[in-house]
């Protein structure tokens, strides 16, 4: 029997690969000489690095953080293929500035642009960049002034870091910015479609978790808008209403309108990276899943995409999760189960153990009932 098990991350308890082979586990008690084809899976946020890359592949790197703060982030260069793997929340997440400091007139996406250039230093010149998670509504102009790109103020002065900054913006210079960029491909794992500016923009929609208030709201949307129309002076083709503009605070449109980026669904991203259409071919049946099972799982999020694969080739897909929501479509998943085999509060329900024995345990169950009505 041939099993294909593509499980995202369970956020705050369990990588990609460690659920992945706690579903393993559970089969094999069922049939020992199973085989399990795992593959890592992400839908470009969380988790990614550590799906697609392993330990020894992956970098420490202490960067400007989100407030203007040292943090230690990570990236992963991928041994096969040379690509980096960076997640922006790393450098510049909300988890990183604390509720009461929340303010998105001020921070800033510089720590990414630290992170690539460090890339860059080692050789990268192939790069996929989840930008979900941010703490930033600065159009990624942190990043572009980390790469050499100055952003100046009328006085020739470069301006501040943050969205507030950019109300100061007159113009931008490109020349100093890193050469190595002209050679570099940027896929970028972008998971909405919010243009820059405007009532579905990112500082309306989005502004608000970060810290802005309703009347900040105009402000930040100005000043993207300042942003998007200086840069359409030094780079006439960019567009701030292209799909995806808006993620991550405008970063979208920082990485397509300054660095020639491909905006992208950050689940197929990874799933092309991983392979998975080539492992599963001549599987009986497919595993997936993630954390929370909710309406937004059949939106584009990684289980969804390996449910479309492999329903392409006629597998099975079973799903697994934490918890499953009422108003959680199937989608082209066959059936979801919730692992949870007692009652118990959050907390225990994450711990790291306690879901591996509660996942191993949902999948044996889930195959013993599927031979039998084989049979």
């Amino acid at each position: 029997m041939i099993v294909t098990i593509a499980i995202d991350s369970w956020k705050g308890c369990l990588d990609s690969l460690d659920a992945a082979r706690s579903i393993e586990t559970g089969l094999r008690r069922v049939c020992p000489d199973l085989e399990a084809r795992l593959s890592p899976l992400a839908d470009g946020g969380e988790g990614t690095t550590c799906a697609l890359c392993t330990p020894e592949e992956r970098i420490p790197c202490t960067v400007t953080g989100p407030l203007g703060e040292p943090v230690r982030a990570e990236y992963g260069i991928r041994r096969a293929t040379g690509t980096a793997v960076l997640e922006m929340a790393s450098a510049a997440g909300l988890p990183l500035v604390p509720p009461d400091r929340r303010n998105p007139l001020y921070t800033t996406t510089r720590g990414v642009g630290e992170l690539l250039c460090d890339a860059l230093d080692r050789g990268c010149r192939n790069f996929l960049i989840g930008i979900g998670g941010s703490a930033t509504n600065d159009g990624g102009a942190g990043m572009l002034a980390a790469l050499g790109f100055r952003l100046l103020d009328a006085a020739g002065s470069p301006i501040p870091d943050g969205a507030a900054g950019l109300e100061q913006l007159c113009s931008i210079d490109a020349s100093a910015a890193r050469p190595e960029l002209r050679d570099c491909r940027f896929s970028i794992a972008c998971d909405v479609e919010n243009p820059l500016c405007g009532p579905t923009g990112a500082s309306a929609v989005y502004g608000p978790q970060k810290g802005a208030s309703p009347e900040m709201i105009p402000r930040l949307d100005a000043a993207l808008r300042r942003f998007a129309d200086t840069a359409a002076r030094v780079f006439p083709g960019c567009d701030p209403d292209v799909p995806g503009s808006g993620a991550a605070g405008g970063l979208g449109f920082g990485f397509a309108a300054f660095l020639g980026a491909q905006l992208r669904p950050g689940a197929a991203i990874v799933l092309e990276e991983t392979g998975l259409t080539g492992l599963l071919p001549g599987s009986d049946l497919c595993f997936t899943g993630e954390g929370r099972f909710d309406f937004q799982t059949s939106m584009g999020k990684a289980p969804a995409a390996v449910a479309r694969l492999a329903r392409e080739q006629g597998i099975p897909v079973i799903a697994l999760a934490g918890s499953v929501q009422p108003d959680a479509p199937l989608g082209e998943i066959d059936a979801v189960f919730p692992v949870l085999r007692a009652p118990m509060g959050l907390a225990n329900a994450m711990d790291p153990e306690t879901a591996r024995q509660n996942i191993a345990a949902a999948a044996e169950q889930i195959l013993r009932l599927w031979l039998r009505a084989r049979q």
